[in-house]
């Protein structure tokens, strides 16, 4: 089940093209028009605060137990009509060890669904918000296609669709949670690697998942949490540490080379596109 919101949407921005309807022709009522420096601010602290819903939605991802298979690429990808050579998540992989003791360590990557997000407050026309528990949602009638959210997502979790030319992201499935169904990476994950649900139910299976990790003395890790974005998701394992270097940065988006047989040796993801 894809979002409909962008399904929609892209339907019609495709439709518009084939029938030779030029974005020049827009009239000034329908463009989208960039807020001022002053309505920003005020704006931003109103789509920064989530519904009064009680929820607070995050992730657990153990990578000790992620074996690189990408089904939960693939599945995002078919879930949500990802185009190829873009990516809403991806598993970043390094070669560690020396032959003939060699590992290869994988790290799940997507929006970090920050709760202070930096996307959020760079975009220009308010088009991003906070949804139910929290989730970071990008309103696509509303996106101008500038790329400043792209600009300042410290993850590179955010591309430009190639046909709406609209910046897409995760949004944590929401048209899947509204049918009590989880994001379709955690349901698809055959390792029981990714973990969501709210933080503030101590059953949901991610809350679950870090009790365990507490009473095994696992370390929760958070990635570049010196950004101060307050991320809401956590990792376990020794993967963050050894992979973090080749997770995208500002400016950046999820490699469409990253899996190139030419990046079947060392040196592969080191760079976003």
């Amino acid at each position: 089940m894809a979002d409909p919101g962008r399904r929609e949407f892209l339907k019609k921005t495709s439709a518009g093209i084939i029938s030779g309807v030029a974005a020049t022709n827009q009239t000034t009522a329908d463009a989208v028009v960039p807020l001022t420096k002053r309505e920003l601010a005020t704006d931003v602290s109103q789509r920064q605060t989530p519904p009064d819903d009680g929820k607070k939605y995050g992730w657990l991802i153990d990578t000790r137990r992620c074996f690189g298979c990408h089904g939960c690429e693939v599945s995002c990808k078919s879930e949500n009509d990802v185009p190829l050579g873009n990516y809403i998540r991806q598993t970043i992989y390094k070669d560690v060890g020396d032959f003939p003791k060699v590992a290869r360590m994988f790290l799940p990557m997507s929006c970090q669904h920050c709760e202070d997000a930096p996307c959020l407050k760079a975009c220009p026309t308010g088009a991003i918000s906070k949804g139910v528990g929290g989730s970071v949602l990008i309103d696509y009638s509303v996106c101008d296609g500038s790329g400043e959210c792209i600009n300042a997502c410290p993850y590179g979790a955010i591309y430009m669709d190639p046909v709406a030319d609209k910046a897409v992201k995760c949004h944590n499935c929401h048209h899947r949670l509204e049918n009590d169904m989880e994001p379709a990476c955690a349901s698809t994950c055959p390792a029981d690697a990714i973990y969501f649900g709210d933080l503030n139910d101590p059953q949901s299976k991610v809350s679950k998942a870090m009790a365990e990790a507490d009473s095994g003395q696992l370390p929760l890790v958070q990635l570049r949490a010196d950004k101060g974005t307050k991320p809401r998701m956590w990792f376990v394992g020794p993967a963050p540490a050894e992979i973090e270097e080749r997770v995208p940065v500002e400016g950046q988006s999820y490699s469409p080379k990253a899996y190139d047989i030419f990046n079947w040796k060392e040196g592969a993801n080191e760079e976003g596109n």
